[in-house]
Formats: structure tokens, sequence, C-alpha cells
């Protein structure tokens, strides 16, 4: 009998992505669809990795179910303390693409483009009511407008250069994003602790 893990976002662009890099594994995957509905859980945590474990641990006990949930942010370097942990709730937007023209509305006057991405991903076990937590991150570069249709739930992404590319987030193959980017990176050190699963 194939493991079930409920991935605990309502972002769907995040579960997408995070999907993409875990489609081999034998695993059914799970959303917060498929539970009744619970307040979401206060992200009190000081870093992405105590985030990813509150949110983690919330969902997993509330549905009894081993869960994965990430945290992520970017902290730009012109800007320091405005985004990071706070990333998508710093501006009050009524789209991605709002979001995205406020944001690089305040990117305008700036010439230091510098910024860098984070993700911790958290698997929580409730038979365990154990939590791994992993963290990745890229380094990169802004640009003035976006370079590829926005992604829903990750608008950012449309207007990010890893460095050591040539495009946006948004543009990069799957096997691209596995290799350099923060949520790839991050993905891809879960993986052990996801195929320890299937040995149980």
């Amino acid at each position: 009998m194939r493991p079930r893990v409920l991935i605990a976002t309502a972002n769907e662009g995040k579960k997408k992505g995070l999907l993409t890099f875990w489609k081999e594994l034998e695993i059914d995957w799970l959303s917060l669809k498929d539970f009744p509905p619970i307040a979401e859980p206060a992200e009190t945590g000081e870093t992405y990795t105590a985030n990813a474990e509150i949110k983690a641990r919330a969902y997993g006990q509330a549905h009894g179910q081993l869960t994965v949930a990430e945290d992520s942010g970017v902290e730009i370097a012109a800007l320091p303390g405005m985004f990071g942990l706070r990333t998508r709730r710093q501006l009050t937007a009524s789209s991605d693409m709002d979001w995205l023209t406020q944001f690089l509305a305040l990117m305008a006057e700036q010439t230091d483009r510098r910024a860098t991405f984070y993700s911790a991903i958290s698997l929580y076990d409730p038979s365990t009511d154990a939590c791994h937590t992993v963290l990745g991150s890229c380094h990169g570069q802004i640009v003035d407008f976006p370079q590829a249709p926005i992604e829903k739930g990750i608008p950012i992404a449309a207007v990010f250069v890893p460095e050591g590319q040539e495009e946006v987030f948004s543009a990069l193959s799957p096997d691209a994003k596995r290799d350099v980017s923060h949520r790839g990176l991050s993905a891809g050190q879960m993986v052990p602790h996801l195929l320890s699963i299937l040995k149980k």
C-alpha cells in the first residue's frame, strides 16, 4: 500500500512545484482540500525552518497524517528586513499581478538588484511526533519587468534570474529548477526522508 502524504499549502503554485520534484516517488499526495478546514496556524517562527515546522506539525496533528509543509521567502539586498519571512504578506495586493506591480515599483529606484530566495521544507510524522526539516537557497538578481508568464501564487518568479542562468525562474525547465532553485534544492534534500517512509 502506497503511503499518503499531505502537502499542507493552499498555494497551488507551491504545490505544483513540489510535485514536479517528487513525481517519481510512489506516494499518494493529498491536499488540504481532502480534509475538513482548520484555522491556519500562526507563523510565529523567526526562521523559515521554524515556520515550516509549525505548519507541518499543526496540520499533521489535526489530520493525523504524514504532512509536508514549506515556508519560503526572498530577501532583497537593497530592502533589508522588508520581505524575508513576510514576503507574500508584505504587500497588500488583490492579485499576483498587483503584488508584482507594487514590488517592481519598490525596486524601480534601487541600483543593487541582488536577492536570495530561501525554501524550508518540513516533514512531520504523527506516529513519532518528529519533524525532519531542510533548507535550500538561491542567489540571483531582480530584473525590471516580467520575462515569463506569472506563475499562480509565486509572481516574483517572473522577475528573478538565478546566478549562472540567463532566464527567470518562471522560464526555467523543471530539470533546471531542480538543480538551481531554492525549492528544487530543498525538495531534493527532502527526498531521502520521503524515501524512508516507503520502507516502513
